[in-house]
């Protein structure tokens, strides 16, 4: 159980490290914007996998992982807007029923499972590639640098 909270926990260091451009943070910038957040992240990673993983060829294939799982996360996200535009758009309607907002709320739910679940496996692959001490030293790099942006200013919480 320990391994797996762990696991997540990176996979969302991943999250929080491409969340530059989270909906909040750039809510209302034109696309070309958001993707430079991206891209910054990606390259971020990159910089610290290729630090990290020891064997290039090893690091080019976690890179190109790193690179799945910010296109799933832009994917997911970009879906997640549209559910949000249906309803609002369902919400402007008099007459509309419970069931049509159910409808959008559980595919939405299935989307984000879905999407959660891609990024997960990824995740794995990811681990399969490099050894515990690199897994390691990048999840600590991932926390110093996540804990750089959480609210409160509080250093990292716990260790992996």
């Amino acid at each position: 159980m320990h391994r797996m909270v762990n696991g997540l926990l990176v996979a969302m260091g991943m999250v929080v490290l491409v969340g530059c451009s989270s909906y909040h943070h750039h809510h209302g910038m034109g696309a070309g914007k958001s993707d430079a957040y991206w891209q910054k992240g990606q390259q971020d990673m990159e910089g610290l996998i290729n630090r990290t993983v020891q064997d290039p060829n090893k690091a080019k294939e976690v890179n190109t992982l790193v690179g799945e799982i910010i296109n799933e996360l832009k994917a997911s996200r970009e879906q997640e807007r549209n559910y949000h535009r249906e309803l609002y758009t369902l919400n402007t309607s008099y007459t509309a029923e419970p069931a049509e907002f159910s409808k959008i709320l559980n595919e939405a739910t299935v989307q984000r499972a879905q999407s959660s679940a891609k990024v997960l496996s990824l995740r794995f692959k990811m681990k399969e590639l490099m050894t515990a001490d690199e897994w390691k030293a990048m999840s600590d790099e991932m926390l110093s640098y996540s804990s750089r942006y959480q609210h409160g200013g509080g250093g990292p919480k716990s260790s992996y």
